[in-house]
């Protein structure tokens, strides 16, 4: 009589193709997974409840420690929603920057994607040109920010300074200049048989599977499915812009990398049209309740004076009421609800973080696969820890 056992494994949490504190229990039957289940909760930053205890202003260095590799486009829903609360708007030329920077952003973001990804499969020297793309566009966040991680740099109404002399011009360098290297990227990998045979036909996921689990951004859209909050629901000004939405109906880890390296066309794309079209004026509202007065105003108006003591000694105080505005982060929708009692601390905070909904897809993936095509699929999805466990 044959008898068949299975045996359970962990895998993680400090396994280098999990990219941080994740671990996966994995039954297995000889080399094939029967089973997986992802646990996480290692990370302990609690951040959705610490931003309950600070003002609007203070929580934007708060979520850039959310999705660490895309800082810009947290800060940009964190503000969509609370500028609803508000009813405001930021003037065009915040606008603007703030697209050139989650823009810019997106690509430095599928960068770490595309060398993490080639990293797990052995192909270190692809990480290594990566990470030097990368390093120009955190030159221009600290030109810009003064910090090349963790910016907060974008206020409640626009932003906190105008660009700098000089990151106009540095940045159109940067962004031209990396048409050239993604069509590197391209001649290297696309047709490299390793890396096709690695990722074609692996970390399969249905149309039909992608949408029940609430998969979105590329692990969506490369499973043929044109998803694209920047299209279906514009903010911030997107509905300003030309670009295409990359699709990809072979529901593969091929498929999701194919989505990517045309998104970071599309992206330059975008931030090409920011450059060109960069509107004059100013980069926050004129709203002294929401935005600090400028300089000079204080040294000839008591009222500015109040307004600077007020908002910088108790911050904003937006009205009662509940917000939820959905961006296109790298990974997928990120979305921010936030109840206000109308005091200067948001009452709840809770982020629709991609990166939770996309791992509850990686069981669909890897079940009755190879345990060696669960590295794979790990890297396909393009998790960050920080955007799971919150």
């Amino acid at each position: 009589m044959t008898t068949t056992e299975t045996l359970t494994i962990n895998m993680g949490p400090q396994h280098p193709s999990t990219h941080g504190v994740l671990r996966l229990v994995l039954e297995l039957e000889g080399e094939i997974v029967r089973k997986c289940t992802p646990v996480m909760g290692y990370l302990h930053t609690g951040i959705e409840k610490e931003m309950e205890t600070r003002t609007y202003h203070q929580n934007v260095t708060l979520v850039d420690r959310i999705e660490y590799l895309a800082n810009y486009n947290e800060e940009m829903a964190l503000y969509q929603s609370v500028e609803r609360l508000f009813g405001i708007e930021p003037p065009p030329r915040a606008r603007y920057i703030r697209i050139l920077m989650c823009e810019m952003n997106r690509i430095a973001s599928h960068l770490i994607y595309l060398g993490a990804g080639g990293m797990d499969l052995n192909l270190s020297s692809v990480f290594l040109y990566c990470i030097q793309d990368r390093e120009h566009f955190l030159d221009l966040s600290e030109m810009i920010s003064g910090q090349r991680m963790m910016p907060g740099y974008f206020r409640v109404g626009g932003v906190a300074e105008d660009i700098p002399d000089g990151f106009e011009a540095a940045a159109r360098k940067w962004v031209d200049g990396i048409a050239a290297r993604l069509d590197e990227y391209d001649r290297l990998l696309t047709d490299n048989l390793i890396w096709r045979g690695r990722l074609e036909g692996v970390a399969l996921l249905s149309r039909e599977d992608a949408i029940a689990l609430g998969g979105t951004g590329p692990v969506l859209r490369g499973s043929g499915v044109a998803h694209d909050i920047r299209k279906v629901l514009p903010y911030g000004g997107y509905d300003e812009f030309e670009f295409d939405v990359p699709v990809q109906t072979g529901c593969d880890a091929f498929a999701r990398y194919l989505v990517r390296m045309e998104e970071m066309r599309q992206a330059r794309r975008i931030a090409l049209q920011a450059l060109d079209r960069l509107p004059d004026g100013p980069v926050i509202v004129n709203d002294r309740k929401v935005a600090l007065p400028p300089r000079a105003e204080l040294a000839r108006s008591m009222e500015a004076v109040i307004h600077q003591f007020k908002l910088v000694s108790e911050g904003m105080h937006p009205p009662a009421g509940e917000s939820y505005v959905a961006t296109e982060s790298p990974r997928g929708e990120k979305g921010y609800f936030v109840v206000s009692d109308g005091s200067n601390k948001p009452v709840r905070v809770h982020v629709r973080a991609p990166s939770f909904y996309n791992l509850q897809t990686l069981p669909a993936m890897v079940v009755g696969r190879p345990l060696a095509d669960v590295v794979v699929a790990i890297a396909s999805i393009d998790i960050v820890l920080g955007d799971i466990d919150r």
